[in-house]
């Protein structure tokens, strides 16, 4: 049995203090999921989801603490994110506090280990989760995540925020989502700044860039979060109570390989989104409530393609933004048959 280090997740402050991540997978590839971004591994002749097999999946504390926010603060902001987790009913997931150790996240000792590490090369960078994969099976036997013990703004554990601090649960619970197997959501709307991009809207915590400093929003999951851990550890009346779309999207009569595909569900009032993955331009979106969907296609130019994409050279970003011409009629247990969109390019 052979084991792959993967690197996941960096996040840094720019520019008026949002946040930037960077999805970096050494050893594994985006995978074509129902719903949401996850990961896949090279298994044999196949891609597997990367994932845990085996719950509750235990998890440590490192025993150190910083400034303001001890070591028991950590554990308390920790558990209360992987709770927001926990709580998502079409979702089986359980996770347990093992205790606090002197190992650091980033060793692969079999420990799974949460804590506060300084990263003497990068010191700007807020935070980062990696995995230690079995490339048999494609299950993730360690996952560590370390906050960095000297970013540029200060940590909080404030029960509702502190101005000028970055809330250590919000941020632990994106972390906590890379921790699960799931990648970033393209759900959100940037603005371009000296020094990086700053969020002026988001609609899911796996959002790559973050709020500013101060703010709890990313405490709570949104639809699209919820669809892709529901999707990856499915549960109770998920897959029979949701459906989904499938289709495919073209320019010039050619697949386009990583545009972003969003369904907006009218009754629910949800975005949930997913990328087209592969050369054929085809794309699947699932945990979408029964009836009437919009369809949006759009390309991913206002973030870092590599928050997304291992490979962003394949990425196809020159094309406009096209809406399919009608509704999608979403059924319950099952697929629309497949959806054809062209877009033009720019």
């Amino acid at each position: 049995m052979m084991f792959a280090r993967s690197h996941t997740d960096r996040r840094r402050p720019v520019k008026r203090a949002a946040i930037l991540v960077f999805c970096v997978i050494a050893a594994g590839t985006p995978f074509h999921s129902h719903a949401y971004q996850q990961y896949g591994v090279q298994v044999g002749n196949k891609i597997v989801r990367l994932k845990w097999n085996r719950m509750p999946v235990q998890y440590y504390i490192g025993n150190v603490g910083i400034p303001g926010v001890s070591a028991s603060q950590v554990q308390t902001a920790v558990d209360a994110a992987f709770t927001t987790w926990h709580d998502v009913q079409t979702a089986a997931l359980s996770a347990q506090f093992a205790g606090y150790t002197t190992a650091q996240p980033t060793q692969d000792d079999g420990l799974s280990t949460i804590g506060f590490l300084a990263d003497p090369q990068e010191p700007d960078v807020l935070g980062s989760t990696d995995w230690l994969i079995d490339d048999t099976t494609g299950e993730i036997v360690e996952s560590d995540i370390f906050f960095n013990s000297a970013p540029v703004v200060p940590w909080s554990v404030a029960a509702n925020g502190e101005s000028g601090h970055f809330d250590l649960q919000s941020i632990a619970t994106h972390e906590i989502g890379h921790f699960w197997g799931l990648g970033h959501s393209a759900l959100g709307e940037t603005q371009q700044v000296t020094g990086g991009r700053r969020v002026i809207a988001r609609a899911a915590v796996m959002f790559p860039i973050a709020y500013s400093p101060g703010n709890i929003l990313d405490r709570t999951l949104q639809a699209d979060d919820i669809a892709g851990i529901s999707d990856l550890y499915p549960a109770g009346a998920f897959q029979s109570q949701t459906g989904s779309v499938t289709g495919q999207v073209t320019k010039d009569g050619k697949g386009v390989f990583g545009a972003h595909v969003v369904a907006f569900s009218p009754s629910a009032g949800t975005l949930i989104g997913n990328f087209t993955l592969d050369n054929n331009g085809a794309f699947t979106i699932s945990g979408l409530a029964p009836g009437p969907v919009i369809l949006r296609v759009e390309p991913v130019d206002d973030a870092d393609l590599d928050s997304f994409f291992d490979d962003p050279s394949k990425v196809d970003v020159n094309f406009t933004i096209r809406y399919y011409g009608r509704f999608a009629i979403v059924p319950p247990s099952g697929s629309t048959p497949q959806i054809q969109i062209q877009v033009t390019p720019k």
